[in-house]
């Protein structure tokens, strides 16, 4: 098969996934409530976007359950991950599988079985079992993005530090940590992205006191899709993208330093 005819295909394909985005964006432009006619271009629907107070709260809590997740996950997923790193083969490959779990898991069910967990203990919906629900299911993605970083770092060098005075701390904070930042960062961003991403487990998690921006686009449409649900969608896409962008920027720094 030749390049071009290669090429064709995958542009079709890359079409065919982001034909409906792209239309959601170009729309959220549109002067016409219609989502069947051009009415002239507007930035009204974004305007309208901010000046309601329903939309600023989810927003609020959107931005602050990912802050405080990420903050949270990734000091955990890195601890978790120095641990992994140090233990014997089959204790890490068990452990390793138990966190791949999550991960594979379907969103529905890591959702459901939170919230069963939650109402077991009798621990009421809302900002604090959500927040908990986001770091459970982002701490995995830390973990996977460090533990290469602690592999392709030299296991010498914290031990040279030490043997030069350093202490076990001082050790981890100026020689372990700098080694493996591009791994933390990436779990972070990673961790970001997903938390403000989510919608399935932060739906059975959230009670009726928080509502989220995924939320909130749920509970609109199901009253009719306005445009402003298409200018909220466009930004929550394009902070997914830059955020996406930014991780594999960070990425190939990584490749590129090894190589």
């Amino acid at each position: 098969m030749s390049r071009a005819i290669k090429r064709i295909y995958m542009g079709i394909i890359f079409l065919f996934l982001y034909a409906p985005i792209i239309v959601l964006i170009v729309f959220s432009f549109n002067k016409s409530k219609s989502r069947g006619q051009w009415g002239g271009f507007t930035l009204s629907w974004y305007a309208e976007l901010f000046k309601s107070r329903q939309i600023r709260e989810a927003l609020y809590y959107t931005l602050l359950v990912a802050v405080l997740s990420t903050l949270i996950s990734t000091v955990v997923g890195t601890i978790a991950a120095l641990g992994i790193n140090n233990m014997g083969k089959f204790s890490r490959t068990v452990i390793l599988n138990m966190n791949n779990l999550p991960v594979l898991n379907p969103d529905i069910v890591t959702g459901v079985a939170l919230m069963t967990l939650f109402i077991s203990v009798k621990l009421e919906l809302g900002f604090l079992t959500m927040l908990i629900a986001h770091i459970v299911f982002s701490i995995p993605y830390v973990i996977l993005a460090v533990l290469p970083k602690l592999r392709q770092m030299n296991k010498h060098i914290a031990e040279a530090a030490m043997d030069l005075g350093a202490t076990p701390s001082y050790a981890l904070r100026k020689v372990i940590i700098p080694e493996i930042s591009p791994g933390i960062i990436s779990g972070a961003l990673m961790a970001f992205t997903l938390s403000i991403d989510d919608f399935v487990i932060s739906f059975f998690t959230a009670g009726t006191s928080a509502t989220n921006l995924s939320i909130l686009v749920y509970s609109m449409a199901k009253r009719g899709v306005k445009p402003t649900i298409n200018a909220l969608s466009t930004l929550m896409f394009l902070t997914v993208l830059i955020l996406m962008l930014i991780i594999n920027k960070k990425s190939d720094k990584g490749e590129e330093i090894l190589l």
